[in-house]
């Protein structure tokens, strides 16, 4: 109710967005559903015949149990003890402290902006998966800085379909791997001043331009 209210009384004005502060600095989660949550869920969905098996997420469950079908087991990574719902406790960036060959796939949403060593994680993903495990993978690329990560553990990257497919080429090898963008100039424009989704048009959001990548997803598959 407080989200339809402030999307009904503060409006953004499409015809002069020229501003010095943004409609919203929480990427619009106070407004409604965040367009970049949108576009990888769209992403998830597209692809859930992956999600099955035994699956591993960052942090939590969440999109694990949304997409996911035939479901063995979920484990949950996390870098510190203190999340209840971590089953492994570990470095994405370090596989001596994951385990090897254990999963069917891997959820991993809009982390890799956050870890500065992005290589080694991509390395992690693929050590993590068992022979035909299915990583599925999305990160920013026209964003905001999120304040919350840069103020703990770093805001690091923005990527463009290009330097992700190379960095994931490296690791599952380029016939492995497929890469999509999502955006367009509405939606970055809106996405950094913090308006919802529900605020565009379902042609709106997914209208593509690949000059304006939003959120990139990659599917990676480990032969």
């Amino acid at each position: 109710m407080i989200k339809f209210i402030k999307r009904a009384f503060i409006k953004p004005n499409w015809y002069n967005l020229r501003n010095l502060k943004p409609i919203s600095r929480l990427f619009g989660f106070d407004r409604g559903t965040p367009i970049d949550r949108v576009y990888i869920e769209d992403f998830l969905y597209k692809n859930k015949q992956y999600i099955k098996g035994v699956i591993g997420e960052i942090g939590d469950d969440t999109y694990a149990k949304k997409f996911g079908s035939n479901i063995t087991k979920i484990e949950v990574l996390h870098y510190t003890p203190d999340n209840p719902k971590a089953t492994i406790i570990g470095d994405l960036t370090d596989y001596k402290t994951l385990k090897e060959n254990i999963l069917d796939c891997f959820i991993l949403t809009q982390t890799l902006n956050f870890i500065y060593d992005f290589k080694p994680a991509i390395a992690g993903i693929h050590y993590m998966l068992r022979k035909g495990g299915v990583a599925l993978v999305t990160v920013a690329g026209i964003s905001q800085i999120s304040r919350y990560d840069m103020d703990r553990w770093g805001d690091y990257w923005r990527f463009t379909d290009l330097s992700i497919k190379k960095a994931f080429d490296e690791v599952f090898g380029p016939e492995n791997v497929e890469v999509e963008t999502y955006g367009n100039v509405l939606t970055a424009t809106a996405f950094l001043h913090g308006i919802s989704a529900e605020e565009l048009t379902k042609e709106e959001l997914f209208h593509k331009d690949k000059d304006y990548q939003v959120t990139i997803a990659i599917k990676a598959v480990k032969k």
